[in-house]
């Protein structure tokens, strides 16, 4: 996930004086995370970040990218809002009845009341639009501060909306009946309510006194008891949902915001209590009132694991040689709470924030990264006996030098098709939704597409192949197959027939080593066979083929853009080399010439004739065919100007 980030904001945590835009990219790039922005907006920097899933649970927010800013740098935060203990006394005006603990394990809510909605303060304001966020009004805006400043995502509902029910505002948690609805706050940019048919099992967040739905729970809030301009009492919700329930739920409904992805990432259970603090504090200061307390309803807290770390282990893994005093020191950076044992082995318990530290791999990849994989020196791996020879990638290879020899390429098509034989429990896309049954549809697709690139290469016809797996039903169970498939393409559209005679011909070639055979299928253009049938019937291999050392080779791009083809025919004097008329359509043609293909010869009455196709690319933009005439018509002055005569 890209997320922007304020450099203000994150100056706000670290130490003065804090590294510049530049420095902190630099470091983050080496360090941690991929920069892919840093853009100046107004007085303040933007940098964009992309955070990847094992850090979302504490870096998408400023304090996370901070910490981990302040880590690296090796000075501690100025100010840590986690840090921060919770003064808010509890309260019984608030109930909380959670039917799922699994999917809800933590829920908060507090009351504050006699605050005034209206607009924010400008310094509010500034901090939202920086990161790409629109100021909606001081209590909305509060609750988005506190979300992208620590990572947990909050709602505020209207308190004089819900009646109570013996004394106290009743919250429900639970999951949702099919054909249920939930009247949503408007979408980003959008004026109208948005009314949600449910599935079922999705969780909602209801209005006990009703069982009326006040909100998709982790996804959006609803617009029952939605803030507004003359409200003076609100309820803040901050609660903990299960990462994987708020996927389903918000990409089954297409609601994907900044807070389903937080939740998506499973910020901490620690979260909650102390964003309660944070938000009730910045309300208070922007839209007056006070808080008359919180409720915290958390049945199953749940306590850090120690995780034993063994520093032989860290230099093992990383292949590096370290301290053990280095090793704690990377730690404690951190935030991990270090123990180090009698036996010399390290207890660690990672920071409340960090719930991806879970086993020794993770906190040696913290030490690997911190300390710097540019201290990782490479090692050429010993050479060691060849124990085996695997007879499917010996007789692969033979397959292949022979084909390449013929001018054919290797390619690599998707195992995944939309309709065959043996269908997914869970796809990536619709159309990925079965394993293939075999590599002849991939074949010609891949030739559809090709076709049309030959007189670019200077190709006659388009020649490929394929060795892959392929899955069929046998006997009411799946068997994987090894298969190769061989395809050509003689013109751009389409089959012909004539490709058939020169598949004959190739996969005669292919007789020394497979043998003969009369498993293959042929299929327009495309030849296909069983391999693993083939290659068990084969001799087994004693040594592999010596592989022949790679040639130098200099990398030179290619154009995106799709190029143009003419063709010119000349009659000159009988006699005339080829390459005298090449060299001069050559320097006719400019640099747009990419290729230049010799195409015909014919002699009659003393004359011959040559035909040549030129064809033309640029790096920068598709050619309009009349730039393509313009530098035609330099090469029939060119071929006049020699004495040819252009037929």
């Amino acid at each position: 996930m890209v997320q922007k980030f304020s450099y203000n904001w994150l100056c706000d945590y670290l130490a003065s004086p804090a590294p510049t835009p530049e420095a902190i990219s630099e470091l983050l790039t080496f360090h941690a995370f991929e920069v892919e922005e840093v853009e100046t907006h107004g007085d303040d920097t933007v940098i964009s970040l992309k955070i990847l899933p094992d850090r979302g649970s504490d870096c998408l927010s400023h304090r996370g990218v901070a910490r981990e800013i302040a880590t690296l740098t090796k000075v501690p935060l100025r100010a840590d809002p986690l840090l921060a203990s919770v003064a808010i006394p509890a309260t019984d005006v608030i109930k909380v009845t959670i039917a799922d603990t699994d999917s809800c394990p933590r829920f908060t809510a507090s009351l504050v009341t006699g605050i005034k909605v209206g607009p924010s303060p400008n310094w509010l304001i500034a901090r939202l639009e920086a990161i790409g966020a629109r100021s909606i009004n001081n209590v909305v805006d509060a609750t988005n501060y506190v979300m992208y400043a620590i990572g947990q995502p909050l709602h505020a509902y209207d308190a004089t909306k819900f009646p109570k029910v013996n004394g106290a505002w009743q919250f429900v948690v639970r999951g949702a009946t099919a054909g249920e609805t939930v009247s949503l706050l408007p979408e980003s940019g959008k004026s109208e309510d948005r009314i949600v048919t449910l599935k079922g099992g999705e969780l909602l967040i209801v209005d006990g006194s009703s069982n009326t739905p006040i909100g998709l729970a982790g996804v959006k809030g609803g617009r029952f008891a939605g803030v507004e301009a003359d409200t003076t009492d609100i309820i803040i919700e901050s609660a903990h949902f299960h990462p994987g329930r708020t996927r389903t739920t918000a990409r089954g409904l297409g609601i994907v915001i900044d807070a389903s992805k937080r939740f998506e990432n499973e910020p901490s259970r620690a979260l909650p209590p102390l964003s309660q603090q944070a938000i009730v504090d910045l309300i208070i200061r922007i839209a007056g009132g006070e808080c008359v307390g919180m409720i915290d309803e958390y049945p199953n807290p749940k306590q850090p694991l120690p995780v034993t770390v063994q520093p032989a282990h860290v230099c093992a893994l990383l292949g590096v040689t370290m301290t053990k005093d280095v090793m704690v020191g990377i730690l404690e950076r951190v935030g991990v709470s270090v123990v180090v044992e009698s036996d010399g082995n390290f207890t660690c318990t990672g920071p409340l924030e960090r719930t991806d530290l879970n086993i020794p791999q993770d906190f040696i990849e913290e030490i690997g990264r911190v300390y710097g994989y540019n201290h990782v020196a490479a090692v050429v791996p010993e050479t060691v006996p060849l124990l085996a020879i695997n007879a499917r990638h010996y007789y692969s290879e033979l397959v292949r030098d022979v084909l390449l020899t013929q001018g054919f390429s290797e390619v690599v098509t998707s195992t995944f098709r939309d309709v065959d034989q043996i269908g997914l429990e869970s796809s990536l896309a619709s159309d990925k939704s079965f394993l293939r049954s075999s590599l002849t549809p991939a074949i010609r697709d891949v030739l559809t597409k090709n076709a049309p690139f030959t007189d670019l290469l200077g190709a006659s016809e388009t020649r490929v192949f394929e060795i892959g797996t392929v899955f069929t039903k046998e006997g009411g169970s799946v068997a994987e197959h090894f298969a190769l498939a061989v395809g050509v393409r003689l013109k751009t559209t389409g089959y012909s027939g004539k490709e058939d005679t020169i598949l004959a011909t190739v996969l005669q070639s292919l007789v020394p080593i497979l043998r003969e055979s009369n498993s293959w299928t042929t299929e327009a253009g495309v030849a296909e066979v069983n391999l693993s049938q083939l290659v068990a019937s084969l001799p087994v291999p004693t040594t592999y083929s010596q592989v022949p050392a790679a040639k130098d080779s200099t990398y030179r791009a290619f154009s995106i853009y799709p190029s143009v083809s003419r063709d010119i025919a000349m009659w000159v004097g009988e006699g005339t080399d080829v390459e005298v008329v090449e060299a001069a359509l050559r320097a006719a043609s400019g640099a747009l010439l990419v290729r230049l293909t010799h195409m015909d010869t014919f002699t009659k009455d003393g004359r011959t004739s040559l035909a040549f196709r030129l064809v033309f690319q640029s790096h920068e933009k598709t050619q309009d065919g009349s730039e393509v005439d313009v530098l035609m018509e330099q090469v029939y002055q060119a071929v006049a100007k020699v004495g040819w005569e252009a037929r």
